[in-house]
């Protein structure tokens, strides 16, 4: 028993330099992105201390004045804490409940269709918008839904119904915001879920058949149970973003009338660190606070993805 106790760490140290020097390229490949993650990545966070300062240019981040946690206290007992809060986290849960299930029917619906000309045609229909950009995309629904010329007022028009802003709607925005989101992404987001249909073995679709199982029940049985896990994981990595709503679309989609729904932690942040009066200590502490969430919240689903079905990131 001694004899292996010693030998065998020698071979494997052996065995882990002739491995080294064998594929010596392949590391070498590993400096430059490596040093790209310690200077633009890992290098920056050492900023994040100016969450606790009062940051002052002109002192810089390590001359400015230490003031605890002040500034994470001024924005939870700011008048807008709950307000920014609530419309982040309405916006992004309605936002997750319609994507993950719209991404995994499309998904299945696309591994049901027999014809391949057909699917591939449905398929890139439902891709192309993903590749329109932020700014065009909220520029089409400006002119999609314009009260007097667009083609919402034009179909409302010949129905003899009444036209309102709907940019101008508080309540009409996180619908808005979502169902756009959900047409422009949702042929992309399905293409993991098709990924994963692939792994299914053809022969218990076959079984199936041959026990005078439905196309439904065949889906229902075998498919469905095959894309959970990735379901979980999705879900996961969609909960680690709760807080980090996308601010493109949002700070587009903004106008007065509409500033007590779509005011959210990203766009409050931009408002407070760059226009204005930039307050630079206090939206980092608010992206921080922010960050502390996110990572909050995907610790915990984790967990509670593992308890339920043993699927979870780590």
């Amino acid at each position: 028993m001694t004899v292996h106790r010693t030998v065998l760490p020698q071979k494997a140290n052996l065995k882990s330099k002739k491995s080294f020097w064998t594929y010596w390229q392949l590391y070498a490949m590993l400096v430059l992105p490596l040093v790209y993650l310690l200077i633009f990545c890992y290098y920056p966070m050492l900023d994040i201390q100016i969450a606790f300062k009062k940051y002052l240019p002109r002192l810089g981040v390590w001359g400015s004045e230490w003031v605890g946690v002040a500034n994470f206290t001024k924005f939870i007992n700011s008048y807008q804490f709950l307000p920014i809060v609530r419309n982040t986290l309405v916006v992004s849960l309605y936002s997750i409940v319609a994507t993950i299930p719209t991404a995994v029917l499309l998904a299945l619906c696309l591994n049901a269709m027999r014809g391949n000309r057909r699917k591939k045609l449905v398929q890139l229909m439902t891709y192309m918008p993903n590749f329109i950009s932020t700014v065009v995309m909220v520029g089409i629904l400006k002119q999609l839904l314009h009260p007097r010329m667009g083609l919402y007022a034009i179909f409302a028009n010949a129905l003899g119904l009444e036209t309102f802003d709907v940019f101008g709607s508080s309540s009409a925005f996180s619908h808005l915001y979502v169902w756009s989101n959900v047409w422009q992404k949702t042929g992309w987001s399905s293409i993991i879920y098709l990924a994963a249909l692939s792994a299914v073995d053809p022969e218990l679709h076959e079984a199936a058949i041959v026990d005078g199982a439905s196309r439904f029940q065949r889906l229902r049985f075998i498919d469905l149970p095959t894309i959970l896990p990735t379901m979980a994981i999705m879900l996961i990595l969609n909960m680690g973003q709760v807080m980090s709503l996308g601010f493109e679309r949002v700070y587009l989609m903004q106008t007065d009338l509409n500033l007590s729904t779509s005011e959210i932690v990203s766009t409050y942040v931009y408002k407070v660190g760059l226009t204005g009066m930039p307050d630079y200590s206090y939206s980092t502490a608010i992206n921080l606070f922010n960050s502390v969430i996110n990572l909050f919240l995907i610790l915990t689903m984790n967990t509670v993805a593992k308890k339920a079905g043993d699927s979870g990131l780590f």
